[in-house]
């Protein structure tokens, strides 16, 4: 009696989200929420007093309420590293070293388990192995052939792994056997040809898997924490079909497994997953087909970044448990806010992808575009200042709005300009692209936290030298942004010509047929705006589904083999052009370039460089290209050719004497760069 009444007491509490809150009993320990922080690579694990700073990046999630944290994958033998001497677990010497993670996060009433990652071919070093030797499309090296005794061996480095885990106070493990990496390549024809006990028959290519989990439930006994990460939708033509996935899922079970965790797609497979563009939630669907087949918890993810959709899919029963890696970045007080009802306090994840995974794949630290302290918690705080200072920030854009924040949250009178309307800048026109819908969630946040830290906010408002010069601000800080560059080809002026801010502020009417000068980031963003008309699959799942050729039913293997992608018509015929060769985009993010190509590629956009422009009059675009001279009859010509800093007014104030600072686009103004404008601020905000 006395423990229903406990649980309903914690039912009320968190009566907005019941679902997220609920206790999952595992039978020898109990999870307080059903938030699991999933595994990311973050970088500190390479990083000199890497441990320290990890430590503090794990308490801190720890603290903010989350369920199970999930490390970084962790290698069990040096064959298995993704990269060179990357992070591994084999001796005793490094459970110690770890058992500095597990303190860290045990201190704040956290859960951690370990995830033993063997990248397989995806490792990125001559040491890699497979179970035959084709090479990875992602990586430089092809990969040795496992031998029978390789495998063996590779058998007894995981169970190793661990127990040397077990030792370093971890709760369990993660056993990574999805996105592509060793244990999925086995399982996969795709990847593995060969003809002994180890390859062939689906049953024997399970063979590796079932056996893992079956030795390490051996090793630590069943009082810890075995997390199967099972590729469930691979997403290559030669992956698995439905019928193997719940077979595998089934022997997972009784192998030992205490959960079975959700992997969508392969590294290589040529499907967004986790981009920004991919609906929230998109695939809870396969985890819920997967709870008709076994009967431990089940951990669904991919695009999962606010309390109200994690409630949603847990409600319908698609899941368990809710995975989320990089709003853990973004937020790491994320479980805390939704616990006390403070949603709008979130600061969401956009599944940008620039500051996270790009970093990584750069062999960079791991951070956040909205949340650039994220892996930085040992170096940067936001401490209460020990003198409240007047602060002026002139410009509402992404690098004002940082700066106003986390200054006013340190304890400084924060007054906050801009000459628009509303605040945002360049994130107004950002969001209004189909698949950045996103940005809307930014732009929340900041003006909660405006309201949240009594920065008085004047909008409407053009601020003078004279206006800053006679005030009693102590320190000026200039966010201006940029202004759009105008390149100088003959007729520039003519009724045809538009700019982007004409296309996305200012809404002018755009013809059907279209050339964009500018392949960059914003002459992409453009030419989605315009081919969609406003329209974005980002916004509707099925819809999003056809466009990439996934059968919602698996009845195709991997999800899509043999299955055409249901495009819809193009509204408008557009040409792309830029003055230098090479690749259209080439500036775009790592991880996430490819999908807006390929976006464009499908919308049938034709991209055309090593152009000189000659000029444009009433024929359209007149251009050259080698020895050719060319006319390009088009309705509209879209200027997306750069921008520069708007800095007059810190050049103005520069000799008044005041405390002067630039940030954002006004200091830099070579790309639209939302990454290094908010980092900007917040480092700046920090130190006054």
């Amino acid at each position: 009696m006395q423990v229903l009444c406990m649980h309903n007491k914690l039912q009320s509490i968190f009566m907005k989200y019941p679902h997220i809150f609920e206790p999952l009993d595992l039978g020898f320990t109990t999870l307080k929420n059903r938030i699991l922080m999933g595994s990311m690579h973050t970088g500190l694990e390479e990083e000199k007093n890497g441990l320290e700073r990890i430590s503090a990046y794990y308490a801190e999630r720890a603290k903010g309420g989350v369920g199970l944290i999930i490390t970084g994958g962790i290698s069990p033998n040096i064959q298995g590293w993704t990269g060179p001497f990357s992070a591994r677990m084999s001796s005793k010497k490094h459970a110690i070293h770890h058992q500095k993670i597990t303190k860290a996060v045990h201190d704040e009433g956290g859960k951690i388990c370990m995830q033993i990652l063997h990248a397989g071919r995806y490792g990125y070093h001559p040491f890699n192995v497979a179970p035959s030797k084709i090479k990875s499309p992602i990586t430089p090296f092809k990969p040795f052939k496992l031998t029978k005794s390789g495998i063996n061996r590779t058998i007894r480095d995981f169970v190793n792994c661990a127990k040397y885990s077990k030792i370093a106070g971890y709760d369990g493990v993660e056993i990574m056997g999805s996105e592509g990496y060793l244990i999925n390549q086995f399982i996969a024809t795709h990847t593995n040809k060969r003809k002994d006990k180890w390859g062939g028959s689906y049953a024997n290519r399970m063979r590796l898997p079932v056996t893992l989990v079956k030795s390490v439930r051996e090793a630590v006994g069943k009082d810890f924490i075995i997390i199967y990460r099972l590729s469930m939708l691979d997403l290559i033509e030669k992956g698995s079909t439905w019928e193997e996935v719940v077979q595998l899922a089934k022997e997972i079970e009784k192998a030992g497994a205490t959960i079975i965790n959700t992997g969508i797609g392969w590294h290589e497979a040529r499907i967004p997953t986790i981009a920004t563009s991919v609906p929230r939630a998109a695939f809870t669907w396969v985890t819920k087909k997967m709870k008709e087949e076994v009967s431990i918890p089940l951990v669904t993810s991919n695009r999962i970044n606010m309390p109200a959709t994690a409630e949603e899919v847990l409600a319908r029963g698609d899941a368990d448990m809710i995975s989320m890696a990089r709003p853990f970045l973004a937020d790491p007080h994320w479980v805390n806010k939704a616990a006390n009802e403070k949603s709008e306090e979130i600061n969401t994840c956009i599944a940008c992808n620039q500051a996270c995974l790009d970093h990584v794949f750069k062999q960079k630290v791991a951070s956040c575009l909205v949340n650039p302290r994220a892996c930085h918690e040992t170096e940067f705080n936001y401490d209460m200042a020990s003198v409240a200072k007047k602060i002026a920030v002139v410009g509402a854009g992404p690098a004002g709005l940082s700066v106003a924040t986390i200054a006013a949250q340190r304890g400084h009178h924060v007054t906050l300009f801009d000459s628009e309307s509303e605040v945002g800048g360049q994130f107004n026109m950002a969001k209004q692209i189909p698949g950045k819908e996103e940005f809307h969630e930014t732009i929340r946040y900041y003006k909660n936290q405006l309201e949240l830290h009594n920065v008085e906010l004047i909008l409407n408002k053009r601020v003078s030298r004279n206006d800053l010069e006679k005030s009693d601000f102590e320190e000026i800080i200039i966010a201006t942004g940029i202004t759009p560059r105008t390149p100088n080809i003959k007729g520039i002026n003519h009724r045809k010509v538009v700019s982007y801010l004409d296309v996305l502020k200012h809404k002018k009417q755009v013809g059907k047929r279209v050339a964009v000068i500018g392949a960059g980031g914003i002459g992409f963003d453009v030419s989605e705006f315009l081919l969609h008309q406003g329209n974005s699959s980002t916004l509707d799942i099925d819809t999003w589904l056809a466009e990439w050729g996934i059968d919602k039913d698996i009845e195709a293997r991997g999800g899509i083999a043999g299955v055409q992608p249901s495009f819809p018509s193009a509204k408008r015929e557009i040409f792309m052009f830029k003055r230098s060769k090479g690749k259209f985009g080439g500036n775009l993010g790592k991880t996430t370039g490819w999908i807006h190509r390929a976006n464009l590629k499908k919308q049938n956009v034709q991209f055309i460089n090593e152009v000189q422009y000659t000029k444009i009059d009433d024929q359209g675009l007149h251009y050259s290209k080698g020895e050719q001279s060319k006319i390009l009859e088009v309705d509209n010509v879209i200027i997306c050719a750069g921008q520069t800093p708007l800095k007059e007014l810190y050049t103005a104030l520069e000799s008044s004497g005041k405390s002067i600072h630039i940030i954002g686009g006004a200091d830099i103004a070579d790309e639209l760069d939302a990454k290094r404008a908010i980092d900007q601020g917040c480092r700046l905000a920090a130190s006054l």
